[in-house]
């Protein structure tokens, strides 16, 4: 037995922080949730805790992340290269390849018990893109999905196809974390520096790129308040 199902999202945007310091935070909200479900499950009285969800917002420095099936190879900088473009390397446990975060990235790690929604990977992995879609679209931009590579993509199918965002996650117990990474304001020199993804024939983009303008502090704040309209859409939740 469990609780009811829980909908609602908790809402935190945690500004520009470290890495590694807001992996940490997302691994603790995940084992709040956790340790929720493991109280469920032991109950004989009927008396349930409804498990919590979170949406965080977090923009990192300069830093390069390979998930757990990912291959090393990929990362084309060595140690004093990092150092000279003021990166940091670090082996996460999210599903994937190597990817980049930085400055002028939007990123959003959903921290949800899948059992609230539906208890489906692949679905949570589509509904993530979906959410994405949905919002460049408000940008003029057709967001699409490629056969076997995740995140949101442009011109699928065309010599010139390209990745605007990411996805990555890893679950436990049917609980989520990281999430995507929006290029807004990138700096895609950075992707040189990498193969992203593991993928060698596509490139990346950005919103920046894609509409030839830099978007502002307020543009991001409207960003953001699109990205969470879609998102309670999607996953028929509300976001406070």
């Amino acid at each position: 037995m469990t609780a009811t199902q829980n909908k609602i999202l908790q809402f935190e945007d945690l500004g520009l922080m470290d890495y590694q310091k807001a992996f940490d935070y997302q691994e603790n909200l995940m084992q709040s949730i956790i340790k929720q479900k493991l109280y469920n499950r032991d109950r004989t009285d009927g008396n349930f805790e409804e498990t919590s969800n979170f949406l965080l917002f977090v923009e990192h420095p300069h830093v390069y992340t390979l998930g757990k099936s990912g291959d090393e190879h990929n990362m084309l900088a060595n140690a004093d290269k990092l150092k000279e473009i003021d990166a940091t390397f670090v082996k996460t446990n999210r599903g994937g390849d190597i990817t980049y975060h930085g400055f002028g990235q939007l990123v959003g790690y959903p921290i949800l018990d899948l059992d609230n929604f539906k208890s489906d990977i692949h679905l949570y992995m589509r509904n993530l893109e979906e959410v994405i879609i949905r919002t460049i679209a408000e940008y003029g931009l057709k967001g699409e999905r490629s056969e076997g590579e995740t995140g949101v993509w442009l011109d699928v199918g065309k010599p010139y196809a390209r990745k605007i965002c990411a996805l990555g996650v890893k679950t436990s117990k049917w609980v989520t974390m990281h999430g995507f990474a929006l290029n807004v304001n990138t700096n895609l020199k950075y992707f040189d520096y990498i193969i992203a993804c593991g993928i060698k024939d596509k490139g990346v983009t950005s919103l920046k790129a894609e509409r030839e303008k830099e978007f502002s502090a307020q543009e991001i704040v409207e960003l953001k308040n699109k990205i969470k309209k879609h998102f309670e859409e999607v996953f028929e939740a509300e976001i406070l």
